[in-house]
């Protein structure tokens, strides 16, 4: 009985400072998320960006953040993060194809409210639908006429003719 206590007292011995070095790379990165994220809203705001931006890139650092830590701590464990790391890297792709159309919808939108080729009160026609923009976000804009609200995947305004009359 004493000998497994003594292998299990051997095995928390050398495993001590690999849980310790693994909890201070969390720290560590959890304190860049912290910092990063506020340098990030700092920035959108002296730049007056919108609003959806901002948060957009704060959940953008965020995970790749945790994912660069995690990656980073599994390591210093002792796991193999080769298989892990071309697994993430096959999932992103089988993920990007998948959502290509909701992706390029946001890209445009993220597009959009940077360049700001339009913007809320102005009057829209795009191919037969005509309106006056009520709302931009990451995946529609939203146009009304007398009718009808109509959104407009982000993605239609960059493909197609767009009539902006402010």
């Amino acid at each position: 009985m004493e000998e497994y206590i003594q292998i299990i007292l051997q095995k928390t011995a050398s495993w001590l400072p690999r849980l310790g070095s693994a909890t201070f790379i969390l720290l560590f990165f959890w304190l860049l998320i912290k910092f990063i994220a506020g340098l990030i809203m700092g920035l959108v705001t002296r730049l007056e960006l919108d609003q959806n931006l901002s948060m957009l890139f704060v959940r953008s650092a965020r995970v790749g953040l945790w994912t660069l830590g995690l990656i980073t701590m599994f390591g210093t464990l002792g796991v193999d993060i080769t298989a892990l790391v071309a697994g993430l890297g096959l999932t992103g792709f089988a993920l990007g194809f998948a959502l290509k159309d909701t992706i390029s919808n946001m890209l445009s939108g993220v597009l959009i409210l940077l360049y700001r080729p339009f913007r809320i009160g102005d009057q829209l026609k795009l191919s037969s639908y005509e309106g006056k923009v009520v709302s931009i976000d990451l995946r529609y804009t939203i146009i009304i006429n007398e009718e009808q609200k109509i959104l407009i995947p982000n993605s239609k305004l960059f493909t197609e003719p767009l009539i902006v009359q402010a």
